[in-house]
């Protein structure tokens, strides 16, 4: 047998000349394969693309309610079922455009990137229709919901792919863990950004109040019918000037995306057959226990930070009485998540991602129970503000940094159903926004049974005791919830470098194997 192989090759080598031997020679003496990094330009170019979805969200979470009423001068029963159906539409895409991403196919743009780019400019044409008051009031309350669900789906269409994109800008734990960091610092950057340009531009728009003879604080119907209608149209002015310069950060971020950013696909992925259908996909997702028992955890302290969050600005107004702080109390929180997401990225690199989880989100507990017991206070409750920052920071970045490792731990033990990345991440968005709509209808419920007085100054003892326990008690038993469903979660530190030892040993395989591939087609094309 060694005599028969000794004489073909012989034969081989008589008909190719050195150079070309040599070249099919190369694999024999292949290099280890060098550890892929990602440059400082390149991280921060994908961390920019998560400016739009936030930047976004956080005007229309802050702004919406009160343009609809007062500037568009919506009813507030059609202005209720805009912002419940817009929501409720919201959570219902995610999942939707994860299908259709699992059913697109590789261009040579990548998988994921048609999507950010395509729906960037219509996405930017809904938001400012959003914001724009139609000379006909009677179809006014559809134009709204319309736009509003439009723009939803669209900036759902560039969101869910921006999020898959974290496994396919490096096939390294650690570039992708740091990649991370810099988008939440960022996305943090851009909610501060969202509401400062917003506040700047459209402060006018705040809504006059006058004291009652009973000495309940009514907002002033009459101060809003007799605003001349000059005034109203500035006012109107004002939000569509906000709504260009927010559409302005969300193109520009879009383009250093794309041309920062190139999507990088798995080795192994293009050895195997078309990616499993989204319905086969769906249920192994769902059945994998490690991302179950993540999403749960985080679906409670989610729910916890977005009490807080949704009430913050009434607990600051009615139960602190510091109605021309809440915007000040708001930078100081954004501010310190920012300045402190480094510091989380690297406490997790060297201590862990269970441990910052514990120790980052459990580090809220203590202030939240000053606020429950302290006095109004405005310098202890900038220091709050400025710790209860530390801990969003860590609400936002973990989440986020922990998803990538579950889908590793996923792709080993089902090393077959590729293209299930979109699923992971449009439904973890789901039930975040699952989560938001709960603590909404939880706290406008609550307030309600409280008797909370629309439009007014100032509000009963009941109301500022329900206040107050959405801001504080509820969060921290939700929070306690939370961290016991983590100690279930199984993948530690130990665990991901096993994982990681064996994905590389994965590429690795497939990388040698598509290159003797490679190889032998080129030999039998010049033989």
């Amino acid at each position: 047998m060694a005599k028969g192989e000794g004489a073909e090759s012989g034969s081989a080598a008589g008909l190719l000349p050195p150079g070309i031997l040599q070249a099919g020679e190369r694999p024999a003496q292949k290099e280890p394969k060098k550890k892929q990094q990602l440059s400082i330009c390149n991280k921060l170019c994908y961390a920019v693309g998560g400016a739009p979805y936030q930047v976004t969200g956080c005007v229309l979470g802050f702004f919406l309610q009160i343009y609809l009423l007062d500037v568009a001068q919506v009813d507030p029963f059609p202005a209720s079922i805009i912002l419940f159906v817009g929501r409720a539409w919201d959570a219902f895409t995610d999942p939707l455009v994860g299908f259709c991403i699992s059913k697109s196919s590789w261009t040579r743009l990548g998988r994921l990137m048609p999507w950010i780019i395509f729906s960037t400019p219509l996405a930017i044409i809904a938001y400012f229709l959003i914001w724009f008051v139609p000379d006909f009031p009677q179809v006014q309350p559809l134009w709204y919901l319309l736009f509003y669900c439009l723009f939803e789906t669209l900036v759902t269409c560039f969101h869910v792919p921006y999020s898959a994109l974290t496994m396919f800008i490096s096939t390294e734990q650690s570039e992708r863990d740091s990649a991370t960091a810099y988008r939440m610092t960022v996305e943090v950057l851009g909610t501060v950004l969202g509401t400062a340009i917003q506040g700047q531009i459209v402060g006018q728009a705040d809504t006059p109040c006058l004291q009652d003879p009973n000495g309940s604080a009514v907002a002033s119907d009459s101060a809003n019918r007799t605003q001349s209608i000059t005034s109203l149209r500035d006012t109107q002015n004002a939000y569509l000037l906000a709504a260009g310069v927010i559409a302005s950060i969300y193109v520009i971020c879009a383009v250093i995306l794309t041309l920062g950013v190139r999507e990088q696909r798995e080795p192994y992925e293009t050895q195997q057959a078309e990616p499993v259908s989204f319905f086969r996909g769906l249920r192994l997702v769902m059945s994998h226990g490690p991302y179950i028992k993540l999403i749960t955890g985080f679906l409670f302290t989610s729910l916890a930070f977005m009490l807080v969050e949704g009430n913050f600005a009434l607990f600051c107004t009615y139960t602190l009485g510091f109605r021309n702080e809440f915007q000040n109390l708001l930078l100081a929180i954004m501010l310190s998540a920012t300045f402190t997401i480094p510091i989380w990225q690297w406490f997790l690199t060297r201590f862990g991602k269970k441990t910052a989880v514990y120790i980052g989100i459990s580090s809220a507990v203590p202030f939240l129970i000053l606020v429950a017991l302290m006095e109004s206070n405005l310098i202890v409750t900038y220091v709050v503000a400025v710790a209860a920052g530390i801990s969003v920071a860590a609400a936002f970045l973990l989440p986020w940094s922990m998803l990538p490792d579950v889908i590793d731990d996923f792709h080993l033990k089902q090393p077959h159903s590729h293209g299930t990345e979109p699923i992971f991440f449009s439904f973890y968005v789901f039930f975040t926004k699952f989560a938001s709509g709960v603590s909404l209808g939880i706290s406008t419920l609550s307030l309600d049974f409280a008797g909370y007085q629309t439009r007014g100054c100032s509000q009963p003892a009941r109301v500022r005791f329900t206040l107050k326990m959405l801001v504080t008690m509820a969060p921290i038993v939700l929070i306690l919830l939370g961290l016991l469903l983590f100690k279930l979660y199984p993948i530690d530190e130990e665990k991901r470098r096993q994982n990681k030892k064996a994905l590389q040993a994965l590429r690795d395989e497939a990388s040698s194997s598509g290159c003797s591939d490679t190889d032998s087609t080129e030999l039998a094309s010049i033989l």
